[in-house]
This record gives structure tokens, C-alpha cells and sequence, in this order.
């Protein structure tokens, strides 16, 4: 049966949330104020388009039979209008509501206003969900990628194969066969613009972004193994005061030397008093000559997190040919994800792509009854799922051959212990499976290892 959705506000995460629910059939309704943003969903998806404020009852009770809605998703970038939508829409009978928050004081434990209150079941904060992923790859130096399942025990992590990796021309069955000691498995390729989950045969290729799943202890030797090693980072420098940045260097401070380079002195007024272990400099992130007064080709790490998407980007590129050792660039659109990618910097990360995989995450996993974690930007879905006693790979006695080639079994928690599978594997009855697949594919899943119905 087709979903019923409601969005409220189409700017970067509403837009992507809205592109990416259209392509699975469900009956979506637009809300939003801005003429020039209904004219983008109308020219781009199919959907149904409200012209108004989503926090507007009357507009609001433009959607017959709000008790059928099965999402209410309130994204809007004012807090404000976020919470009010969310409460007329709980009145008015949505059976869920999802809502985007930036201001992170109504995750205090003694907030005075919360959530809960306005009848939202789940919360994104975007800038939050960037500022951790962030963090992930400054402690993970050298990756692409960190993503986190089973209590931070297995990780899955995203390296750029370079000219000078080991693996280059070497078969994913050679390359496995062949570090015994470093249990990892492959979960996803993403070559120029496709991304596909390899079989065993498949080949390592220069430029390859690809994604090892492993035990949290084994990723360093699986870096190594693909000829990026992780390094120590001991000082970090963040490009704008801005939300991000003011996380970052929040939560930073406490293990590394972090420096905050803002242009806007009254930024800097205002926020330094608060963290007096953080170095605030005034100055132009994009000035050379500013750049290596500050000595910018000792710095371990740099942070683009401004508001500009430009600048981070030319910020970003002028201090990797400085020599930083790991750059990482926050970008608010999609629009040039698959491009800077290819132009030297070391890891990408948006805040907008940060919460349209939260929110696909809480839908995916309600809708299949699994926990299921979205990668949007290498389309590719984590699915985790139990082994039933009468599930068809139990009742016909199958063997790991049997998984489709198309699904990539990553991780098994037995016993609450972790372990990566090889081809002696056996698995069990109760085996948690964590399983790497294409979003069409996850019914497979089911189908093999779910009860039979």
C-alpha cells in the first residue's frame, strides 16, 4: 500500500527527501511558500503542490483526511514554523510526525520546551548529524567515510583508491584470500558515477571510492591494507564560526588543538568567551598570503564549514596545495557532491545529505520492520535482519553461495560478538546479519532470511 507523505518546506533537504521518496511510488503532497520552490517540484517529481504556509491551520486543512497521512515531514529552516506545522498536523490526526531542528537547546534534559510537546516523533538536526560525521573522519584520518552499526563495534569505511594502492588490478577473492588476518569485507564500489555492490571476482580500480565493512579495531589494518593509513591528528583548524564550526570546536577542543578562522569580527565577539581553549583568528580563509602566515602547511587537518558553499570549496583546494594532510569540505547542496569529490579533497560531507539519510532511515526501517540505514550519495541501503528458525535459507539447508550477488552479507553479530564471514562461514538461527544492498533489493532479504509467512 502507497504512503502517504507531507512535506513542509523544499529547500536542499526537503527537496532531496522529496526526490528520493517520488522514485518509491508514494502519494506525496508538497507544502511551501516560495513560488520558485513549488515551480522546482513541479518540474522535476510528481507530486501534489500547496503554495502556503506550512504552519498555516488553513492551509493545513487544505489535505483532506489528515488522519491517512502516514508522514508529516516539517523541514523547513525556521525552528519555529517546524514545531507549530508539527502540532496543527498531530491535531489535525497525522499518524507520524518527523521534524528538522537547528537550535540543539531542545535537546537539553531540562529544556523547558521539547519536541515530544508538539507531537514529533523523531528529530533531525542537520548541523548535529554533519558535526558527528565530521568528527567520525578526523578520528578515522584518511577515510571518505565512517558509518557506525552494532554500538560502534562494526564500521564501515569509504577509502579512495590512489595509483600508489596495493589493490589495483587485484580481484576481491585475491585481495581477501590474501590478508586472512585482516577479516573485512566489500560492500560497495563507487566508480565515476555508478555505484554497485562487487562480487568476488570483481576488480580494484585507480580511482575507486571503495567501502570496507569491518570490526571498529580491524579498520586502521584494513586503511593500511588498501595503502591509506590512518594518521595521527593533533591540530585542526575550522574555516567559519558558523553552527558547524562552533560544534566542531566545541566538542574538539578537549583532544586537539583547534584554531577557528572567521572573517566576521562580531562572530568572534560574541562566541570566543565561551571556549577560551580555542584560538579564534580574524581573517580571510581564501587569503594566501593570510594562509601561510598562519602557517597553514603544518596543519593536520582542515575544516571548510562556512555557510558558502564557494568558498569552502576554493578554501578547500587552496590549503590542499598547501600540503594539509586531510581536508574536509562541507558543502550544503548535492549539487556538487559527485564533483568535488574528483578534485582532491579528502572527504565531503553535507548536513542537508546528513538528514535526508536520518529521515529515509526512520521510514525505510518502520515500513520494512528492520532497522535500515539509507547512504544516499552512494545509493546503497544497510539492512540489518534476524534469522528466523523457518526462513527459506534455513528450511533448504543453503550455503553463503546462495546470497545473491547483488547483496553483500557484512558483518555477523552471534553471541554479541562480531564476525566477518568468509566462505567457511555457517550461519545460524538467531545470527544478526548486516547486509549491504541496492534499495530494490532489500525484499530479497527478507525473503531469504525472514520467516516464511
Amino acid at each position: 500500500m502507497s504512503l502517504k507523505i507531507v512535506i513542509i518546506g523544499v529547500g536542499e533537504v526537503g527537496f532531496n527527501l522529496a526526490k528520493s521518496l517520488s522514485k518509491e511510488d508514494y502519494d506525496i503532497t508538497i507544502i511551501d511558500v516560495s513560488p520558485k520552490k513549488c515551480d522546482r517540484i513541479r518540474n522535476t517529481i510528481d507530486a501534489r503542490v500547496i503554495e502556503g504556509d506550512g504552519a498555516s491551520q488553513r492551509i493545513l486543512q487544505k489535505i483532506e483526511n489528515m488522519h491517512e497521512i502516514d508522514y508529516l515531514l516539517a523541514l523547513t529552516r525556521i525552528d519555529e514554523v517546524n514545531l507549530v506545522a508539527s502540532q496543527i498536523a498531530r491535531d489535525l490526526g497525522a499518524k507520524k510526525v518527523i521534524c528538522r531542528l537547528r537550535n540543539a537547546e531542545y535537546t537539553h534534559k531540562n529544556a523547558v520546551v521539547k519536541p515530544s510537546q508538539f507531537g514529533i516523533d523523531f528529530v533531525t538536526y542537520p548541523e548535529k548529524a554533519a558535526q558527528k560525521e565530521i568528527e567520525k573522519l578526523i578520528r578515522q584520518s584518511s577515510a571518505v567515510e565512517v558509518q557506525e552499526f552494532s554500538e560502534e563495534n562494526i564500521k564501515l569505511v569509504g577509502i579512495e583508491l590512489e595509483t600508489s594502492s596495493p589493490l589495483i588490478g587485484r580481484s576481491v577473492k585475491n585481495v581477501e584470500i590474501s590478508n586472512p588476518y585482516i577479516p573485512h569485507k566489500l560492500a560497495v564500489i563507487l566508480r565515476g558515477e555508478e555505484s554497485f555492490v562487487p562480487h568476488q571476482e570483481t576488480i580494484y580500480q585507480k580511482n575507486d571510492f571503495v567501502y570496507f565493512v569491518g570490526k571498529s579495531n580491524d579498520i586502521p589494518k584494513i586503511q593500511q591494507m588498501a595503502g591509506k593509513p590512518a594518521f595521527k591528528v593533533k591540530n585542526v583548524v575550522i574555516l567559519g564560526a558558523g553552527k558547524i564550526g562552533r560544534l566542531l570546536a566545541k566538542s574538539l577542543r578537549a583532544d586537539f588543538d583547534v584554531r577557528v578562522i572567521e572573517k566576521d569580527k562580531e562572530k568572534i565577539t560574541k562566541y570566543s568567551p565561551s571556549m577560551p581553549d580555542v584560538l579564534f583568528l580574524n581573517g580571510d580563509g581564501m587569503d594566501i598570503e593570510y594562509l601561510e602566515a598562519e602557517n597553514i602547511s603544518d596543519v593536520d587537518c582542515f575544516i571548510a564549514a562556512t555557510a558558502e558553499e564557494q568558498k569552502n570549496i576554493l578554501a578547500s583546494l587552496i590549503v590542499k596545495h598547501f600540503g594539509v594532510k586531510q581536508v574536509i569540505l562541507h558543502i550544503t547542496t548535492s549539487n556538487y557532491l559527485k564533483s568535488v569529490r574528483r578534485i582532491g579533497i579528502d572527504a565531503v560531507v553535507s548536513k542537508n545529505i546528513s538528514a535526508v539519510n536520518e529521515v529515509l532511515k526512520v521510514i525505510h526501517s518502520d515500513q520494512q520492520d528492520l532497522p535500515i540505514s539509507r547512504f544516499e550519495d552512494i545509493l546503497i541501503d544497510a539492512v540489518e535482519i534476524a534469522i528466523k528458525p523457518n526462513c527459506k535459507y534455513i528450511r533448504k539447508k543453503y550455503s553463503l553461495e546462495k546470497i545473491p550477488e547483488n547483496m553483500c552479507l557484512g558483518a555477523i553479530i552471534r553471541d554479541g560478538s562480531v564476525k566477518i564471514p568468509n566462505s567457511h562461514t555457517e550461519l545460524k538461527v538467531g545470527d544478526q546479519l548486516l547486509i549491504f544492498t541496492k534499495p530494490d533489493c532489500i525484499d530479497k532479504a527478507e525473503d531469504l532470511f525472514k520467516s516464511k509467512s
